[in-house]
């Protein structure tokens, strides 16, 4: 059984989410066990701030999940793990996809552009 066809809504959220290179990197290490951010943020040699940003925004698409936990010392650690999910897209998929598309996802790329340009700090 294949899986359910994403709304047009959530396959551009997805799609957008993993158009980011960091994005991508973050998936790839998470895919490996959960992790606290700065730990994560040292191995993939980026930012803790920035790599929050991008936390975010996978959290927000339903791509990751996070989980506050305290250490032995009674440090507050934010953990994050992947949640399972495919990415299977046909043409057909697609079609069914459009139908569902509302007026705040064709405005969407409006708000990515404005999201790279924070990330690369031209705002």
């Amino acid at each position: 059984m294949s899986p359910p066809v994403p709304t047009g809504d959530e396959l551009v959220r997805v799609l957008a989410t993993l158009s980011n290179p960091h994005r991508l990197r973050v998936v790839a290490a998470l895919a490996g066990g959960r992790n606290y951010v700065s730990r994560l943020a040292r191995e993939l040699d980026i930012s803790r701030a920035l790599l929050q940003v991008h936390l975010k925004k996978l959290e927000a698409a339903g791509l990751v999940t996070s989980r506050l936990e305290l250490s032995d010392d009674g440090k507050a650690m934010k953990f994050y793990e992947v949640n399972a999910f495919a990415v299977v897209l046909t043409p057909q998929d697609i079609v069914t996809a459009v139908q569902t598309l509302s007026n705040q996802s064709t405005q969407g790329n409006q708000s990515n552009q404005r999201d790279e340009r924070e990330e690369k700090g031209a705002v």
